[in-house]
């Protein structure tokens, strides 16, 4: 809310659990539903041309695509390296039209890596080697079906969104189990395509991504995340990262790369069991602790450029603008019966 007063920047939010879309429809934002029975789609194949040129922005795009394969199709130990590499090399010829003409109708779609896996043709190797890439392709391609021909193919569409309001939310509540992570990840996606565009308008982009351990979760999730933290950093735009699941979020091997690359911390009260983490990762002291153990709602802890400042920020309940942002389930009940 303060950010869209005091600034000009854009504002875009990851919305997991439907929370946001009345402050967003109060400041006139676009809410973009994103489920298997929406008809808002996002494409996943996406590409921003970059003032750098076409390789560099099909560089990019093969990080977060590779990214996308191994969450899919990695299993428990993710691709190796030479399955990258395939997907990388079958990348690389999908984009010339769209290169060519860059017009809408021209953006490749889920299915056109698909169909490039199936049609992979390795280069100067042995036969046996051959064989062996090919079907490495082919098995890919085989976990790809379900996003492209089966029934969680709602990813495998153009973009039909229009992305120039400058606040969106995107809501991927009812995406289901099988697709939020993936919804979140593709999410990420796009924001990093909007931050790339305002580069170039000399426009910040603040990203606040909620339930953020969610792409923490997966080692695939966890490092993209971590070098579209510190490439939005460098690019003009701001992230935050938002969670209740402190422990599961401080657990990751990847939090080093995010906290290193944060510099705001802001902490309200927490639970025991989460409290000595945070001791542990963020070096706060019995005293320090204090501030977040049985605390009153709107008090906590603020860490910024290594200080650590106790604050108790009381929001006044009578207010249209405390009305839009509660999300306290017993308080709205109780405003709905006393209107009705």
């Amino acid at each position: 809310m303060s950010c869209f007063l005091i600034t000009r920047d854009d504002i875009i939010i990851c919305d997991p659990e439907g929370e946001y879309f009345p402050l967003v429809q109060a400041l006139h934002g676009q809410v973009v539903r994103l489920a298997t029975s929406s008809k808002d789609f996002l494409n996943p194949m996406d590409i921003q041309l970059s003032h750098k040129g076409d390789k560099e922005a099909l560089k990019l795009k093969s990080d977060f695509l590779i990214t996308l394969c191994d969450l899919i199709a990695g299993g428990k130990n993710g691709l190796e390296n030479d399955e990258k590499g395939i997907i990388d090399t079958c990348i690389k010829h999908i984009y010339d039209r769209y290169f060519d003409e860059p017009k809408p109708e021209n953006m490749p779609i889920l299915e056109d890596l698909y169909n490039a896996l199936l049609k992979y043709e390795p280069k100067d190797v042995a036969p046996d080697m051959q064989r062996e890439a090919k079907q490495k392709a082919v098995r890919i391609a085989n976990s790809l079906v379900l996003y492209v021909h089966g029934s969680q193919n709602y990813f495998n569409h153009r973009t039909n969104v229009d992305a120039q309001n400058r606040i969106m939310c995107f809501d991927i509540r009812d995406l289901g189990n099988q697709l939020k992570e993936l919804g979140m990840l593709i999410v990420q996606d796009a924001v990093w395509n909007r931050v790339s565009q305002n580069r170039e308008r000399k426009v910040a982009t603040r990203y606040y991504c909620d339930e953020f351990h969610m792409l923490l979760k997966e080692k695939q999730t966890a490092i993209y995340s971590v070098e579209i933290w510190k490439r939005f950093r460098k690019w003009g735009g701001i992230p935050t990262g938002l969670t209740q699941n402190v422990g599961d979020f401080l657990k990751s091997e990847e939090i080093e790369g995010i906290l290193g690359n944060s510099d705001f911390v802001y902490l309200l009260n927490q639970n025991a069991k989460d409290q000595q983490i945070l001791a542990d990762k963020l070096g706060l002291s019995e005293k320090q602790l204090m501030h977040v153990t049985n605390s009153e709602p709107g008090s906590g802890l603020i860490l910024f450029d290594n200080v650590v400042i106790p604050f108790v920020d009381k929001y006044p309940t009578n207010t249209k603008t405390y009305a839009i942002m509660n999300t306290k389930l017993e308080e709205s009940v109780r405003e709905e019966d006393e209107v009705s």
